[in-house]
């Protein structure tokens, strides 16, 4: 199990925390969509932020969704993520490169730009749970601790980091969140808050070896930290050509005719894991008859 979370509470439950390495999954993304050190770098903090939002959901089926819609230009980011750690997800433009920010590092915020960030939660409910709050940052991580005060009223500490190795492959990426029940009392949140001030950046504990554990030990050891559960994560699209196919057939009679009256194979991506399906011109008359 390279990458996995870890799920613990402390003060006696008065804390929440969850701590991730997720090295793989950056990595597997960056092969998959050819994204330059500064998308890789936003893509696997979203992501890693939806790997351990994903696991805070109870139900079997319930699907995260992370928007990122901005004027930066990386063109936005989406990542989903279920409640069991697998997780996918993209960016509108793979290939940007900018300038590193004033402290000579990937200039993540300027790269996103300004916008909002929609977070999606389909429980299974008629309608599915949806809050939006303004982009604060546009370094992913400032912007999630908002949006979990903004929007769900929970006081949380969210740390997300990529570093890359010089030939741009994914050195280190993890992450944590770290959230306050409503009963926390003030002697815990002011303890907390001197704790989290003495903080190095995530990819710095990573890079010298500690597990999410030792992360979690760093920050609430003097809290009673219990770990509670741990569990796998990974980069997995659940695409397929028959799932692809259906889609193709949404499109509706006339589009497939066209397509059919054009005598061409057509291809057909999928944006999460930028894998191509081929459709030949027999295929498509056998979906324009399943269709009727």
């Amino acid at each position: 199990m390279t990458d996995y979370i870890v799920r613990a509470t402390a003060a006696d439950s008065q804390i929440r925390a969850f701590a991730a390495t997720t090295r793989e999954m950056a990595e597997t993304a960056r092969a998959a969509h050819g994204t330059s050190p500064v998308a890789t770098a936003a893509l696997g903090r979203l992501m890693t932020a939806g790997a351990m939002m994903g696991s805070m959901m109870k139900g079997d089926s319930d699907i995260l969704t992370l928007q990122i819609k901005a004027q930066g230009p990386l063109k936005g980011i989406t990542v989903t993520a279920d409640s069991h750690g697998n997780v996918k997800g993209y960016v509108g433009n793979p290939n940007v490169v900018i300038p590193a920010n004033s402290k000579g590092k990937l200039d993540v915020a300027g790269a996103v730009g300004p916008g909002f960030l929609n977070v999606i939660k389909d429980l299974g409910l008629k309608e599915p749970y949806s809050g939006q709050t303004m982009l604060k940052t546009g370094e992913i991580a400032e912007d999630l601790t908002y949006y979990f005060a903004a929007s769900e009223q929970v006081p949380s500490a969210v740390g997300l980091g990529v570093l890359m190795n010089k030939e741009n492959t994914v050195r280190q990426a993890g992450g944590f969140i770290i959230q306050l029940m409503p009963f926390a009392s003030e002697e815990i949140i002011s303890g907390l808050e001197k704790k989290l001030a003495q903080v190095t950046s995530v990819t710095s504990m990573l890079d010298a070896g500690d597990t999410p554990e030792q992360i979690l030990a760093k920050l609430l050891g003097d809290f009673g930290l219990e770990i509670t559960d741990t569990m796998p994560t990974r980069f997995f699209c659940n695409c397929s050509k028959e799932r692809v196919a259906r889609a193709v057939v949404s499109i509706g009679k006339k589009e497939l005719q066209e397509m059919i009256s054009d005598g061409e194979p057509i291809e057909v991506n999928c944006h999460f894991c930028n894998r191509n399906y081929t459709f030949s011109v027999e295929e498509l008359k056998e979906l324009l008859a399943r269709s009727r």
